[in-house]
């Protein structure tokens, strides 16, 4: 079977997280300083991305963080500096949302399209290099994240080679590749990942997804956990967490890994079950590249 974009595109992350260093480092001043008030903004996968550091920002210590719906953004709320997520430089409620902000933060926006309209809105950040041909983000979403998170002050060595290894596994072993349904949850930066993990499975093979806080699953979403499905957990467990799911005879996977190495190997899942039902995961159903909405 010939190799995806999407495959190939997930291949490249272990790389596209050590450059970020050097973006982090190049843009520094583009960036939130300590203390900062800031909003991050984005649609679908750049809002999960948003979600991820602002849940990071503010654990650190480094400042309150908001994570916004581009279309239900209220930036006039004191913010001293705003941050666009979008990999198309063409998303509607994005543009709109730069378009109507006239506080006084300062903008930035972080793209991999080079010539689009969102690069006159706000002081750019152009990640041309982790741009995708696939539908499907991957490389993008988390090499936006990466860049963050070495922004943070983070050391992202340990989670590159865990990466790497991730690549070189199995990438649909055991109850993994045939299950029915799955349930993703974590905490903090694991319940954003979460998220992005459910999203990705929906988009790419169509498959009955859901994503909560690791201590919301307990609150209703257990009803549906059974033998034949799974809960994969991001991040370190909850107390008692696997006690609870191995009651429900579903399949607890979890692995002691940095959130965003599971989301490469819940790529990787994607890409074989996409293979065995048949499916583009390059194009998904009902899906383009950006969402331009009619006026």
């Amino acid at each position: 079977m010939p190799e995806t974009y999407l495959e190939s595109e997930i291949a490249t992350q272990p790389d596209d997280w050590r450059r970020a260093a050097e973006v982090a480092r190049k843009y520094a001043d583009l960036l939130p300083e300590p203390g900062e008030r800031v909003a991050v903004i984005g649609c679908g996968t750049s809002l999960y991305m948003a979600r991820a550091y602002a849940s990071l920002r503010e654990s650190t210590g480094q400042g309150l963080t908001d994570a916004w719906p581009a279309s239900e953004a209220r930036l006039a709320r004191g913010y001293d500096r705003v941050i666009a997520i979008t990999r198309s430089g063409t998303t509607t409620e994005v543009l709109e949302a730069l378009r109507a902000y006239d506080g006084d933060a300062r903008t930035t926006v972080i793209s991999s399209s080079p010539g689009t309209p969102v690069l006159e809105l706000a002081d750019p950040i152009l990640i041309d290099d982790v741009d995708e041909r696939s539908v499907v983000q991957t490389r993008f979403a988390t090499t936006t994240l990466a860049i963050l998170r070495w922004h943070l002050g983070e050391d992202l060595a340990p989670v590159i080679a865990q990466a790497e290894r991730a690549l070189a596994a199995d990438p649909a072993p055991g109850a993994l590749r045939n299950a029915e349904q799955f349930t993703f949850v974590g905490m903090g930066l694991g319940a954003a990942v979460a998220e992005e993990c459910a999203l990705k499975m929906r988009e790419s093979c169509q498959a009955w997804t859901e994503a909560y806080p690791a201590t919301e699953y307990r609150h209703g979403p257990i009803s549906i956990s059974a033998p034949g499905r799974v809960v994969w957990a991001l991040g370190p467990l909850v107390p008692n967490f696997a006690r609870d799911v191995a009651a429900t005879g579903a399949h607890l996977e979890h692995d002691d890994v940095d959130p965003m190495v599971d989301l490469v190997r819940l790529q990787r899942l994607c890409v074989v079950r996409a293979a065995d039902a048949g499916l583009d995961p390059d194009n998904p159903r009902n899906l383009t590249r950006s969402i331009i909405l009619e006026p």
